[in-house]
């Protein structure tokens, strides 16, 4: 790799320097400023001055950005230093990932993972699947989904990390955003850019619903950035959702499906309210599952399927389910009298459906007490929908909380005026009564407090709800 076919991959122009930095092999690493060593390459969104002197310092290959800012050039140019201008930073983040695999791990095995909801739990059950039978197997998701994203080259860092500290991986097992964008623009074909990249032997899309409001404003726009998905898996397998009407719109040339009813198909995989089925036979009955709630078994048959599709051993897939401890944040429970779930539910699908299951544990006498956190600095539009989820889902017989989270959000999550009063308008012309709280931690105070021991806590939202863990943990010990 030389800097001219670099800068040509991913349609930039050179300033600066023509070559690497003092003419340095290029290490074959991609990574961030603050963590890379000499002869790598750092690819940043925007990039000013100072950032220029510190990357010749750490005597770094070359710098691609998207928006040199301040004095960037002129630095450049005084410095002899290398910096690859381009229009489109996603076009580096993708190449940096192609060639970090080809590089770093050409046998491996490759899975990705996109749809609107379920990605992160389907990632990390392919993962502790693959893991628990022995395979050397790395995932980007994690509980806080940082790394996720693929705006960045932290995945590229993390794969060619792994491989030079623990050696070769039979797998890999990567999370893409089935919509992705940067300062409200939309990164337009993403998920097929980022999962051409990886080049997959499986791939899984989970289903496709509303979320990412702004970048994108209908469904179609959904369908259409997810639709290239399956061309870009190309002879590999691709597990579908079949009871997703736009995911069966989807050309695949390996389909393999899954379903929550029978399904008269030879490869597919399905559950019937009692038992999971492969070919109609039974591999895996409710007694087995780490979950009972509709939208996590999903989530099992579409690790399922990837996993059969890989043709791993059948005992080591049920093994893996029997197995599974949850992520972070996805219907966890957080105590047991009252019970308290949490849920990652950020979107209009994710709230419908945990409600729904939560509803469901529910017994005689028990009451329900919803706590949402506002999704802040988002746009009225996505809250207006989340809020028409609450109210499709609740009724009078539940206790509803609302927290902007003051206490514990930053600037770029602080709930603006505009996505409250959505909200409290909607609810109001529903005649759904409501508490508010500006602080996480009043409402939980107060919730906690009124709830009784037999009563059933659900904790719903983004970035509001993360530190309420740790907040009633605090309360809880009072």
């Amino acid at each position: 790799m030389n800097i001219n076919k670099l800068a040509n991959l991913v349609n930039g122009k050179i300033v600066g320097n023509d070559n690497f930095f003092f003419k340095d092999d290029f290490t074959g690493r991609f990574t961030f400023l603050n963590d890379a060593n000499p002869g790598d390459i750092v690819i940043r969104h925007w990039i000013n001055g100072k950032g220029i002197e510190i990357a010749a310092d750490k005597k770094i290959a070359c710098l691609i950005t998207q928006n040199p800012k301040d004095d960037a050039i002129e630095v450049c140019e005084k410095l002899n230093f290398p910096l690859i201008v381009t229009d489109k930073i996603e076009l580096a983040n993708a190449l940096a990932l192609s060639y970090t695999i080809n590089t770093f791990s050409p046998d491996s095995t490759n899975i990705v993972i996109t749809g609107t909801n379920g990605k992160s739990t389907t990632s990390h059950l392919i993962y502790h699947i693959l893991n628990s039978a022995g395979y050397h197997v790395l995932t980007n998701t994690d509980s806080e989904s940082e790394f996720n994203t693929l705006i960045d080259p932290m995945v590229s860092k993390l794969i060619s990390d792994e491989i030079s500290n623990n050696g070769k991986l039979d797998y890999l097992v990567i999370e893409v955003s089935e919509v992705q964008g940067w300062l409200g623009k939309l990164m337009k074909n993403h998920a097929a850019l980022m999962s051409e990249a990886i080049n997959p032997d499986v791939g899984v899309i989970t289903n496709i619903a509303m979320d990412h409001i702004g970048l994108v404003n209908s469904i179609e726009e959904v369908f259409d950035e997810i639709k290239a998905v399956p061309k870009a898996i190309g002879d590999g397998f691709t597990i579908l959702n079949h009871d997703d009407e736009l995911v069966t719109r989807l050309d695949a040339k390996n389909p393999f499906y899954t379903s929550m009813s029978k399904i008269n198909k030879d490869d597919a995989v399905y559950y019937d309210g009692e038992a999971i089925f492969l070919k109609d036979e039974i591999i895996l009955v409710n007694d087995d599952l780490p979950f009972k709630s509709n939208h996590f078994i999903q989530n099992i048959l579409s690790a399922i399927g990837a996993c059969v599709c890989l043709n791993i051993d059948m005992d080591k897939i049920i093994t893996g389910v029997k197995s599974y401890k949850s992520l972070n944040r996805r219907f966890s429970k957080l105590n047991d009298n009252p019970l308290i779930y949490d849920d990652f539910a950020h979107n209009p699908e994710g709230i419908k459906a945990t409600i729904s299951e939560t509803i469901k544990l529910l017994h005689k006498n028990q009451k329900l007490h919803v706590v949402c956190a506002i999704r802040g600095s988002r746009g009225v539009e996505i809250n207006q929908l989340n809020v028409d989820a609450l109210v499709e889902s609740v009724n009078d017989d539940i206790e509803l909380y609302l927290s902007s989270s003051e206490d514990v959000v930053n600037d770029l999550n602080f709930v603006e005026d505009s996505e409250r009063d959505v909200f409290f308008n909607t609810l109001n012309d529903n005649s759904i009564n409501f508490t508010h709280f500006n602080n996480l931690k009043d409402c939980l105070i107060n919730v906690y407090s009124k709830a009784q021991e037999n009563d059933i806590i659900l904790l719903i939202g983004a970035q509001g709800m993360d530190p309420a863990e740790s907040i009633l943990n605090d309360i809880i010990k009072i």
